[in-house]
């Protein structure tokens, strides 16, 4: 016998539409379907890069004497969300560190879960690297990202501070 698919006195029904997505790297010949999420990353922080350090970055994120790496999120085949990470050495623990630099999903492809899906991945990653923590940052006012980073991570309270030169 099938469930009763009928809503509840008084409710109304919504669709509900289900995307199935995959997390995986994005290989080298992605560049097309990354560079227009990672200038959408760029344009959400309301900056600009050189075309060279983005071709720069772009060979980081394959070289593989590189520590940099980059996971894509992919609805329906679709390279919707990226996420860019790198391992460092710290003073404070033998094994390295993991900072995740750059995360951004798409506009359409937002409230999917990716975000979550793809920090997950970069942990995921991290643990099997032996890494000992997963880090990141955020603008003060980016309410959105926060909302899910107070979820899946502790807010230590610490302060940067930077000089650019």
């Amino acid at each position: 016998m099938l469930p009763n698919r009928q809503p509840a006195a008084g409710a109304d029904w919504k669709a509900v539409v289900v995307k199935s997505y995959l997390i995986r790297p994005i290989d080298e010949s992605e560049r097309a379907d990354w560079e227009p999420l990672w200038q959408g990353y760029l344009t959400f922080y309301e900056t600009s890069l050189p075309r060279a350090v983005t071709d720069v970055t772009w060979a980081r994120l394959h070289d593989p004497a590189e520590p940099m790496f980059a996971l894509g999120a992919y609805v329906d085949g679709t390279l919707s969300g990226i996420v860019h990470y790198l391992f460092h050495r710290s003073c404070w623990t033998v094994g390295n560190y993991c900072y995740l630099q750059d995360l951004f999903v798409a506009d359409g492809a937002r409230n999917l879960g990716l975000g979550r899906a793809l920090i997950a991945a970069v942990e995921a990653k991290a643990r099997a690297a032996g890494a000992s923590r997963v880090y990141w940052l955020t603008k003060e006012d980016n309410h959105n990202a926060r909302a899910l980073y107070d979820k899946v991570a502790d807010r230590p309270g610490f302060i940067q501070y930077r000089k650019l030169f």
